[in-house]
């Protein structure tokens, strides 16, 4: 009789231990919903940028993507070559500090296929110095540095070109370089540096042709300093750049939106004054 007791007995604490064991089921139930959707979740989006503009227009956006469920990471850099690598090998989801020339040509040297996503912002080329006021005051032998890169040098050079300086051959245009020189006759000595070198070789130049964003970094002011400038009509628009594989990605088409927004036009506006020009309607 003892036997046929103990599996009875067994059976019933089984049995009550199994519906105890449901009520922290129970408990641990999520709340009923009170109507409302569950938050998107936010997607990090980090962009490679030069200090003076790009850095500043997309800090300016921050909260803007913020509240539409991007956080921008803004990582800030005083080359041209790494903003680019680290995007194609997906450090970085985008980069913004370069126009579509040299684009093209790092695509080109290096191998990479990174992609246009949209124009921003023209920032027109400048001609700088310390030792005089205008151009025609250069002299015999002076030292004029420009950028090393193939499609910053052309531009420099085009730029010379355009203002009586030198003169290149016929069909060069932007994509000159010091061989194609056919006329020079103040026998000016073309240093081709490293562009973010140009600011601080300035006092040691009789003239460098510096790109806008060191320009205001050395706190150069375009529309007063220079020497000489670029109209608006330059094709040198920088762009939103990223890879094939993310350009039409959510996150990265709410940040293209909004670098062509109003907002961001107005802020161009305001704080450059005319130093860098909206690209977009």
């Amino acid at each position: 009789m003892k036997k046929p007791l103990t599996l009875a007995l067994s059976l019933v604490m089984a049995f009550s231990l199994a519906a105890c064991g449901s009520k922290p089921a129970e408990q641990a139930a999520p709340a009923p919903s009170n109507g409302s959707a569950a938050p998107a979740k936010e997607v990090t989006l980090k962009v490679g940028a030069t200090a003076v503009p790009h850095a500043e227009i997309l800090n300016s956006i921050k909260d803007k993507l913020k509240a539409e469920g991007v956080n921008l990471e803004v990582k800030e850099f005083t080359d041209y070559v790494q903003p680019n690598v680290q995007v194609f090998e997906k450090q970085l989801d985008a980069n913004f500090f370069q126009h579509t020339p040299y684009l093209d040509d790092q695509n080109k040297a290096k191998g990479m296929n990174l992609v246009k996503v949209v124009g921003v912002h023209i920032e027109p080329f400048g001609a700088y110095s310390q030792k005089i006021k205008k151009a025609d005051e250069l002299k015999d032998g002076a030292t004029v540095a420009i950028p090393n890169d193939p499609s910053n040098s052309g531009r420099a050079l085009a730029l010379l070109e355009k203002n009586g300086l030198i003169k290149l051959k016929e069909g060069a245009g932007i994509s000159g370089t010091v061989k194609d020189i056919v006329e020079n006759k103040k026998n000016l000595k073309i240093r081709e540096l490293e562009a973010a070198m140009l600011p601080r070789v300035l006092p040691e130049v009789d003239l460098a042709l510096i790109n806008t964003n060191y320009a205001l970094e050395a706190k150069l002011n375009p529309t007063k300093d220079a020497l000489f400038i670029e109209d608006s009509n330059s094709p040198y628009v920088n762009l939103l750049v990223a890879r094939p594989d993310n350009k039409d990605s959510e996150a990265i088409q709410k940040l293209a939106k909004a670098l062509n927004s109003p907002e961001v036009r107005k802020f161009i506006e305001d704080k450059y004054q005319g130093a860098v020009v909206p690209a977009f309607k």
